[in-house]
């Protein structure tokens, strides 16, 4: 018995060794700069669905909702508006921002009607959309085949779209800590290996960076940074910024994964949690800091949290309280990231 528990500790140490299921290991170089930001296509208005969608108590009167921060320039929009997208859409182009990273919820959730609508709108503009995982699939022995179905499907439903964010050709989606929390580690080479079975070649970007992480995935970022925010001074926050961002990049780097660090404005979370967390955005210096250590550390991606998310209050989309102040501050720094020369190709990434 004890050969069989040993046995089957070094085989799932093996797995855990695996850089890229079925593929080879190399270098992720010369991979173009992209800044894009975390989107919610979730929002429902009360004129077209008959109830708000992820809208509280909208008074639009006095400019608040209940479970917002912020209110929108736009009042309480319906996400599958395509008026409303190509607004957006053109918005953050004009702002520096290459794509949207939108958040899936499952098959047949609202996210999920709304994602034709977004990929069209983006197609037909030039734009790019990347998917981002956020749901668990299932739990025990279904949990693989609930994760093939859900990855399957999202590369069969749109990842022929040109308006979907490849690299090499392959679409990208980004995984969600809940995920990556709730999916064993030592399951992820069969969830790999079948999907591109039946739906061919893609990326996987995880969330959090971690060591383990550049042996399965292709590349790394983190969504929610709030915590190093809060309470912070600039000059703190610079420090910690240049710390943190470093050595992302260098995890990266090291295994030659893509690397992306998260870049935000701030961050209010209080009308939805309790007791919640309120990261001040220092009439934008917070952002503007994190920006330019973002820029210094040379990742490939810069990721912003948020487009829209109104519920945590880390949006740069047009408010009522900062109309285009985050919008226009993006456009300073975009141009000086994308400009930076790409990473040369070296030699070949450690197994």
């Amino acid at each position: 018995m004890k050969t069989i528990a040993w046995c089957r500790v070094a085989l799932v140490l093996l797995i855990g060794a695996i850089p890229f299921v079925g593929q080879t290991a190399r270098a992720a170089t010369g991979i173009p700069h992209e800044v894009l930001a975390f989107y919610y296509p979730w929002y429902g208005s009360p004129e077209k669905r008959g109830h708000p969608v992820h809208w509280g108590r909208v008074n639009a009167d006095n400019h608040t909702i209940s479970n917002c921060a912020h209110y929108p320039e736009k009042g309480a929009y319906d996400s599958c508006d395509p008026t409303l997208i190509d607004w957006q859409i053109d918005l953050a182009k004009s702002n520096g921002i290459a794509g949207f990273i939108a958040s899936w919820w499952g098959q047949k959730k609202y996210e999920d009607f709304a994602l034709p609508v977004l990929f069209e709108c983006a197609r037909k503009k030039g734009f790019k959309v990347a998917i981002y995982w956020e749901k668990a699939p299932g739990k025990g022995n279904e949990q693989i085949d609930d994760a093939v179905s859900d990855l399957v499907y999202l590369l069969a439903q749109h990842g022929s779209n040109k308006a979907f964010l490849k690299v090499g050709g392959k679409p990208v989606i980004f995984v969600y800590e809940r995920v990556m929390k709730e999916v064993p580690q030592t399951s992820w080479p069969a969830i790999l290996s079948r999907t591109r079975a039946k739906a061919g070649d893609f990326l996987l970007i995880a969330d959090d960076y971690q060591e383990s992480y550049t042996r399965l995935f292709h590349g790394l970022h983190r969504y929610n940074i709030s915590w190093a925010l809060k309470g912070k001074s600039p000059d703190e926050l610079r420090a910690w910024a240049a710390q943190y961002y470093g050595d992302a990049v260098k995890l990266a780097r090291k295994y030659g994964r893509i690397s992306c660090v998260t870049v935000m404005p701030g961050y209010d979370d209080t009308k939805v949690r309790q007791p919640g967390r309120n990261a001040d955005r220092q009439d934008g210096q917070a952002y503007c800091v994190l920006w330019e250590e973002a820029i210094k550390c040379k990742p490939d991606w810069v990721l912003i949290n948020s487009w829209n998310e109104w519920h945590e209050g880390s949006e740069v989309e047009p408010s009522v309280e900062y109309a285009e102040k985050y919008l226009k501050l993006t456009r300073q720094y975009s141009p000086r990231f994308v400009g930076n020369p790409l990473l040369k190709p070296s030699t070949p990434a450690p197994n």
